[in-house]
């Protein structure tokens, strides 16, 4: 069983920074791809960014230049650095790992950012 465990958030002044960790229980390497999702109350859940196996990265239109995922392999551990927030970036951030027989979901962490 994998476990994907979040940490990080936190309330937040527009135009401050976060950095989300998510702690995996075994090799980020048995994941295909890790990512980063969020919900907003009322609101789908959504993409905010991913980085593959091989590396590659990819971002919502909405956070492309202010948000980077990156990844420590040798702490199994994948990040969201978050710079310059908006509030229409508060929700709850999900940490996300893909394999081919399954996902696997964190419990969610909330960052809300208000003045």
């Amino acid at each position: 069983q994998v476990q994907l465990v979040e940490s990080g958030g936190g309330l937040v002044q527009p135009g401050g920074s976060l950095r989300l960790s998510c702690a995996v229980s075994r090799s980020i390497f048995s994941m295909n791809a890790m990512g980063w999702y969020r919900q907003a109350p009322g609101k789908q859940r959504e993409l905010v960014a991913t980085i593959t196996i091989g590396g590659s990265r990819n971002y919502a239109d909405s956070v492309k230049g202010r948000f980077t995922i990156s990844r420590d392999n040798a702490k199994n551990t994948v990040y969201l650095q978050m710079n310059s927030l908006k509030p229409e970036d508060t929700a709850v951030y999900y940490c996300h790992g893909a394999r081919v027989e399954r996902d696997y979901w964190g419990q969610g962490t909330q960052v809300t950012v208000s003045s």
